[in-house]
């Protein structure tokens, strides 16, 4: 079953559940896949999908970062509880271990000796995580390897 196809299948779910929150974002995901649909001219491809995906668990972890800044604990817990839902749309992450072996494989090919070739090296590392793991954890640990 493609990610598209659960999704829908997981709102019919929700619905008749009555459980509003997996319902509504399971409607933002669905509505930024119509419009990356529209943006692309085509049907987007299972990989195009989960791009998509990502990107909204991006802004729900930023929505996050700023209700923790603000003190606002009711939306600190709907962020997560959000996030949660999403995981299980995503491919299985890997651990950090295992990103650290991706990134200090990709420091030996690149011969990358200081940060300024970090763009290099994160050009390498991104499309081998793309989706299994957060950049925010493979940029901290390029600057770590690389510092």
């Amino acid at each position: 079953m493609s990610l598209k196809e659960r999704l829908e299948t997981d709102a019919k779910t929700a619905l008749k559940s009555k459980d509003r929150v997996r319902l509504g974002l399971i409607r933002v995901v669905r509505a930024q896949v119509k419009n990356a649909e529209i943006a692309k001219k085509h049907e987007l491809s299972e990989e195009e999908t989960i791009e998509v995906v990502v990107s909204v668990v991006k802004a729900r972890r930023e929505s996050l970062d700023y209700a923790v800044k603000g003190n606002r604990s009711d939306l600190v817990l709907q962020a997560e509880q959000e996030l949660q839902i999403l995981a299980d749309y995503l491919p299985q992450q890997l651990s950090e271990e295992e990103v650290q072996d991706i990134v200090q494989r990709a420091i030996r090919e690149t011969g990358a000796e200081s940060p300024k070739d970090m763009g290099r090296v994160m050009g390498i590392i991104m499309p081998q995580v793309k989706g299994r793991a957060d950049g925010k954890l493979v940029n901290n640990l390029v600057r770590q390897y690389l510092g």
